[in-house]
C-alpha cells in the first residue's frame, strides 16, 4: 500500500515539478549601467587638486581610512566605537532577521509535512439511520484514536514563489548595505566629533591667548595711567574688551562638552562613565593624497547607491509575484492515517486509511484586483528606479561639494594666514605707538579685535580642511568592504546570557 502512495505521488510530482523549473514569469533584474559621466565638477577642474592636497583618481579607499590623520588617539577611539556602537548592533540583528526571512521563504519550495495524533469521543444516535435502537455490535458511546502524516506541496509552476525568494533576498541585500551604511556613518561620525572637540579646543586656546593679551593690554594702559600719560577712560574700554573676550569661553567650552558626550554615545557608553581623549590638531596630520573613485566605480562603492538598487531588484521581483497570480496554481496533498477504536489496534494494517489528490486554483473574475496588483508593482518599480538615479545623483552632487570645498578650503586657509600676519603686524605697531603715547587705547583694541578675528578664522579654517577631507572619504564609500571583509572572517559573537 505505501509502495502505491509513493508511486502514485512520483507520477503526479516529477512532471509538475519539471513544469516549475521551466517558467517563472516576470522581468528578470539587471542592475542599472553605471554613469557615463567620467568627472564630478564641470571640466573636472576639482579633480586637479586643492593647493596642496592632491587627489589620486581611480584609487581605492582603505577601510581604516582614519588611520592616515596619524593620530593613536583617534585610532583607537574608532576601534571602540566599531566595537561597541548600539546602532551598530541593531543594524546586525535586523539584517539576521531578514537573512531568517529569506530561509522562511525558501521553505515554500519544499512539501510541507505534518504530524496530527490525538484522541476523540463520540456518540451515534440510532435514531439518524431510522433505528430505534442500534445493534448489539455498533455501542452508542465509542473512542476513536488517530495518528496520521499528511504532506502538501505548492507546484508554482509560474514562479511566484521563486520570485518571492527572489525580492525575500533583494530585501536582505538592501539590509546588508543598510549595515554597511550604518557602519559609514559610524565612522564619520565619531572622526567628525574627535576633529570637533580637536577644533573648539585650539579656539579655546586662541582665545586664552587672546584674553593673556587683553590682560597684557590692561597692564600696559595702567602704567601708563601711573605715569600720567592714558586716563581713567583707557582703563576701562581695556578693561571692557578684557571682559567681552572672556565671554567667547563658556559657549566654546560648552561645544566640547557636547562633542565630547556624543562621542561617548557612538562608542557605546554613557558620558559620565567614559571620556574621550584630548585631540588636538597639531598632534595630526592632514593626508595630503586623497584616493577620489571614478563615478563608474563610486555606484559599486557606496552603500546606500548598492542599498537603493537592491530595492529596485526587490521591486522587479514583486511584478514577477504579481504575474504570476494572474495564473493557475497547483497544489498537491496527500494523507496517511491510523484510525482505530483503540490504542491496541491502532498500527494495524486494517487501520490505515490514506488520500491523495491535487487542487487547481485559477483566477477567474477578481473584478481587475489582479491585473491592477501588477500595474502597482510596475509602477513601484518606476518609483523605485527613480529613487536609485536620484541616489546617485545625490552621490555626485556630495562629492562635488567635497572636492570644490577642499579647494576652497586651501584658498581660504592661505588667505586667513596672511590676514592674520597682516592683523599681528598692525597690533604690534599700535602698541609700540601707543607707548610712545602717538596713538589712543582705542586704536590698540580695535587693532587687537582684528587679530583675534584672524586668529579664530585661522583655526577655524584649519580644522575645516580636516572635516572636509573626512567628508571626501565617506562621499567615496569609505572602504565599508574592508569591514565586512573582516566581520565576515570573524568568530561568531556570544549569544545573550539566559534570562
Amino acid at each position: 500500500m505505501t509502495s502505491h502512495v509513493s508511486r502514485s505521488l512520483t507520477l503526479i510530482v516529477l512532471p509538475l515539478a519539471a513544469l516549475a523549473a521551466a517558467c517563472t514569469v516576470g522581468p528578470d533584474f539587471a542592475p542599472p549601467a553605471p554613469p557615463p559621466q567620467p568627472v564630478y565638477t564641470p571640466a573636472g577642474a576639482a579633480e586637479e587638486g586643492a593647493g596642496d592636497v592632491h587627489f589620486a583618481m581611480g584609487r581605492k579607499i582603505a577601510g581604516d581610512w582614519w588611520t592616515l590623520y596619524r593620530s593613536e588617539p583617534l585610532n583607537a577611539v574608532l576601534e571602540q566605537a566599531i566595537a561597541g556602537n548600539r546602532t551598530i548592533v541593531a543594524a546586525q540583528a535586523t539584517l539576521a532577521a531578514s537573512r531568517e526571512a529569506v530561509t522562511q521563504t525558501i521553505a515554500g519550495l519544499y512539501p510541507q509535512l505534518d504530524l496530527a495524533a490525538g484522541p476523540t469521543r463520540q456518540h451515534i444516535n440510532g435514531a439518524q439511520f431510522g433505528l430505534k435502537k442500534l445493534p448489539p455490535q455498533f455501542p452508542p458511546y465509542s473512542n476513536i484514536f488517530r495518528a496520521g502524516v499528511s504532506v502538501s506541496y505548492l507546484v508554482d509552476p509560474f514562479g511566484g514563489t521563486r520570485r518571492a525568494i527572489e525580492q525575500s533576498e533583494a530585501l536582505a541585500d538592501a539590509q546588508d548595505f543598510t549595515l554597511d551604511a550604518a557602519y559609514l556613518t559610524l565612522t564619520g561620525n565619531a572622526v567628525t566629533e574627535a576633529f570637533a572637540i580637536a577644533s573648539v579646543r585650539a579656539q579655546i586656546a586662541t582665545v586664552e591667548g587672546i584674553i593673556a593679551d587683553d590682560e597684557t593690554n590692561l597692564r600696559l594702559v595702567q602704567s601708563e595711567v601711573r605715569a600720567g600719560a592714558a586716563t581713567q577712560l583707557d582703563i576701562e574700554t581695556a578693561n571692557s574688551q578684557l571682559a567681552a573676550d572672556r565671554t567667547l569661553l563658556p559657549p566654546l567650552r560648552q561645544q566640547v562638552d557636547v562633542a565630547r558626550h556624543a562621542l561617548a554615545v557612538l562608542v557605546g557608553k554613557a558620558p559620565s562613565d567614559w571620556t574621550p581623549p584630548d585631540f588636538e590638531l597639531d598632534a595630526m596630520a592632514l593626508p595630503i593624497d586623497l584616493p577620489v573613485s571614478l563615478p563608474s566605480e563610486l555606484v559599486r562603492q557606496r552603500p546606500d547607491i548598492l542599498a537603493s538598487e537592491a530595492q529596485l531588484h526587490a521591486a522587479s521581483a514583486a511584478i514577477g509575484i504579481a504575474t504570476a497570480a494572474l495564473y493557475p496554481n497547483l497544489t498537491l496533498t496527500g494523507s496517511l492515517t491510523q484510525q482505530a477504536i483503540s490504542v491496541d489496534t491502532l498500527f494495524h494494517g486494517a487501520s490505515s486509511v490514506w488520500t491523495i489528490g491535487a487542487g487547481l486554483t485559477a483566477p477567474l473574475f477578481h473584478g481587475g484586483a489582479l491585473t491592477a496588483q501588477r500595474r502597482r508593482a510596475e509602477d513601484n518599480f518606476n518609483a523605485a528606479l527613480a529613487t536609485y538615479e536620484e541616489t546617485v545623483l545625490q552621490s555626485f552632487d556630495q562629492v562635488a561639494d567635497v572636492l570644490q570645498a577642499l579647494g576652497h578650503d586651501a584658498e581660504l586657509l592661505a588667505a586667513e594666514q596672511s590676514a592674520l600676519a597682516a592683523a599681528q603686524s598692525a597690533l604690534d605697531l599700535n602698541r609700540r605707538s601707543y607707548a610712545l603715547g602717538n596713538t589712543g587705547v582705542l586704536q590698540v583694541v580695535d587693532a587687537q579685535r582684528v587679530v583675534q578675528q584672524a586668529r579664530l578664522g585661522f583655526v577655524r579654517a584649519r580644522a575645516q580642511r580636516y572635516l572636509d577631507t573626512a567628508q571626501l572619504f565617506l562621499a567615496m564609500g569609505g572602504g565599508w568592504w574592508n569591514w565586512r571583509e573582516r566581520t565576515a572572517t570573524a568568530p561568531e559573537a556570544a549569544p545573550p546570557p539566559a534570562r
